[in-house]
């Protein structure tokens, strides 16, 4: 269908005892959120903009986030979708400076890459092209190709829980690591599906530095519903 769908949102945070790389303190932020998403023919989109204000401790807090889908259907014999994904999430400008930059994504979605879920949406750049092949009735094959940098180098590097990975703050090589992902999906029936993904993530020079290296996941899903 041609059409689009506006939205936005108001949220308060507060948390207590609350460690970034750059401080320290109970967290109170005020969240912005604006999403525009829709179709018009083989185009498909999804784009939604975060702000963030706010305090840890006595320190304000200034942060943003930039997430964005889109997805090329072309007509083919079989079909198949073309996307790419883009996102940004800011990072500690500066330590020290008396202003946190970190972006916090509340409650994160642990499948928003991939399953393995290496790494979380704070300091982050990240691109990704993927592929969509339906290539039997019930069966789709997915591809991707990840790469990831730090939005700033004066913040670490953050996993999925949120923590930093420990001494990649202040290195001045800002490149993250880069990931394959690939997923076979099967609807058995209305009520059973399966499906097996795969991902192999090659970590950059300052995860590599802190004493990271590379991870494989392998994972096997079931779902039931009636």
């Amino acid at each position: 269908q041609d059409a689009g769908e506006l939205s936005g949102y108001y949220s308060r945070w507060i948390r207590r005892d609350v460690h970034y790389a750059d401080g320290h303190g109970n967290e109170s932020r005020r969240i912005y959120d604006v999403r525009y998403a829709g179709r018009r023919r083989q185009l498909d989109w999804d784009v939604e903009v975060m702000a963030q204000r706010g305090t840890l401790g006595a320190e304000p807090v200034r942060a943003w986030a930039l997430g964005a889908h889109v997805g090329y259907t072309p007509d083919t014999a079989w079909t198949a979708r073309w996307g790419l994904q883009f996102d940004a999430a800011s990072g500690d400008r500066h330590s020290g400076d008396g202003q946190l930059n970190t972006f916090n994504p509340l409650f994160p979605n642990g499948s928003y890459f991939t399953l393995g879920g290496y790494t979380g949406y704070s300091n982050l750049i990240h691109v990704k092209p993927s592929l969509v092949l339906h290539l039997a009735p019930g069966w789709s094959l997915m591809l991707g190709w990840g790469l990831q940098w730090r939005q700033t180098a004066g913040d670490g590097v953050y996993l999925q829980s949120g923590a930093v990975v420990s001494g990649t703050a202040g290195l001045r090589d800002r490149w993250t690591g880069m990931y394959g992902q690939g997923r076979v999906d099967w609807t058995v029936s209305r009520n059973l599906s399966l499906a097996v993904e795969a991902v192999h993530f090659k970590v950059g020079k300052a995860v590599r530095e802190a004493g990271g290296r590379d991870g494989n996941y392998l994972g096997v899903e079931a779902r039931l519903a009636w």
